[in-house]
């Protein structure tokens, strides 16, 4: 009998994955990163995976590799192109997940639903969850896949650049939030790029995208709701920012697990707006 799951809200947990991992239109992606600031030799590289997972690979194919800061979104044939090439389909249901539990999983959720795809979640706890629970996992392998028919219907207003943000500095009705450190925030920590300038987008507001996460899970749907409350009690449209365009995904997803629709993430994020000497900066 053929098993078909939809996925209803932005986060599932290792259970249902577990329950529903014989689905017949499941697609299970890994989607690490290494986390900013550490080495890779500094860094342990996970060797297993979910059983079946395909590798989504953030930084040298789902990235333009021309562009001049790092993790900068495809053009929507080229990601309809490569989704298609993962055996991706129009009728899919996409589970992702990360080595680190919760760091760059939702970017990848984040730029499906960019290119207009709702059927997919991101894997509460990612690997580690998954491990802990005893589930099985095989050794990481690349295959080659049917070709998907994926389709792209392009939500531009999801991910923005500098000159959206720059116009929505002094606008009332929209909140800046910074996902990086408080250090960093406040430019009293260095930036890892040492090209760039330290401080912040004015008007911007900070949470760390690690408030939002209790070890490697989110942090539950009232917490996270306190969080939001706290640094946008007017519920404005909210702009995610960060280092370069990745963990401002996961205060994305944090707000759309409590019921959040009305915002957007800056895509060149801090890396592109430190880079940029025209564009102001706080401190």
């Amino acid at each position: 009998m053929n098993k078909i799951v939809q996925t209803i809200k932005p986060l599932v947990s290792i259970n249902w994955l577990h329950q529903h991992i014989d689905a017949t239109n499941l697609i299970i992606l890994e989607g690490t990163l290494p986390k900013v600031g550490i080495k890779n030799s500094e860094e342990n590289v996970e060797e297993f995976q979910i059983l079946n997972a395909r590798f989504f690979d953030i930084k040298k194919v789902f990235s333009k590799q021309n562009a001049p800061f790092p993790n900068t979104v495809l053009e929507p044939n080229d990601f309809e192109n490569e989704a298609r090439k993962l055996g991706i389909h129009k009728d899919s249901c996409i589970v992702v997940y990360d080595d680190h539990g919760m760091y760059s999983a939702p970017r990848v959720w984040w730029l499906f639903k960019t290119f207009g795809f709702e059927n997919i979640a991101v894997l509460d706890g990612g690997l580690p969850e998954w491990k802990a629970n005893k589930y099985k996992l095989e050794l990481k392998q690349l295959r080659n896949y049917p070709l998907g028919d994926f389709e792209v219907s392009y939500k531009e207003n999801r991910l923005i650049d500098s000159n959206a943000v720059l116009s929505s500095i002094n606008n009332r009705e929209k909140q800046i939030v910074d996902a990086r450190s408080l250090g960093r925030f406040n430019g009293t920590e260095p930036e890892p790029r040492d090209e760039i300038r330290s401080g912040h987008i004015p008007t911007s507001k900070n949470l760390p995208h690690s408030s939002l996460l209790s070890n490697f899970q989110l942090k539950s749907k009232d917490e996270l709701k306190q969080l939001f409350s706290n640094i946008n009690p007017e519920n404005k449209e909210m702009i995610f920012s960060c280092g370069s365009g990745i963990t401002a995904c996961v205060l994305a997803l944090g707000a759309a697990v409590v019921g959040n629709k009305n915002m957007s993430v800056y895509d060149g994020s801090w890396t592109e707006w430190g880079s940029l000497h025209h564009l102001p900066i706080e401190k």
